[in-house]
């Protein structure tokens, strides 16, 4: 079966910094619902399309493409005492963006003077990646993941 529109695709990837570091790699297959779900990049979508089980592929993104470009807008410093005293660098807090309304995941940057500086970015926005994949399995998908938009995996899924 090659892969398609309402097809659930198991992939092993490596993702690579620009710099050619490696940053990401699978330890077992993930798997995603193809088609435009939004589960994986449109452009590594694009790049599987048709593609069978073995068969590889390179894509690079850049930043429109992968994780969205650097917004400095995200980037907030913020009263230490919003903060848990156990608050360090590297933590994560959810929260909502001013413009937006979305939430969003900001990352504590810094510590200083009393003030917590928090990102709200990607920790790899305004970076072009270069992402291989290799098909590892390939099949139609069920009913309900095409309604629901996501694949499921071999145990089922609840909601």
């Amino acid at each position: 079966m090659q892969v398609a529109k309402d097809t659930v695709v198991a992939l092993d990837y490596q993702l690579f910094g620009s710099d050619g570091e490696l940053i990401e790699k699978t330890d077992e297959p993930v798997e995603y619902l193809h088609g435009g779900y939004g589960g994986m990049f449109p452009a590594v979508e694009k790049a599987l399309e048709g593609k069978n089980v073995g068969e590889t592929c390179r894509v690079r993104l850049i930043p429109e493409d992968g994780f969205g470009d650097y917004d400095a807008d995200l980037v907030h410093v913020e009263p230490r005492d919003k903060f848990p005293d156990t608050v360090e660098i590297g933590m994560q807090f959810e929260g909502k963006a001013q413009e937006s309304g979305n939430t969003l995941v900001y990352t504590v940057t810094d510590i200083a003077d009393g003030k917590v500086i928090v990102d709200g970015n990607h920790p790899l926005a305004g970076q072009t990646l270069h992402i291989e994949c290799t098909v590892t399995g390939v099949r139609a998908a069920t009913s309900d993941e095409v309604s629901h938009g996501h694949a499921h995996g071999a145990h089922g899924h609840h909601h």
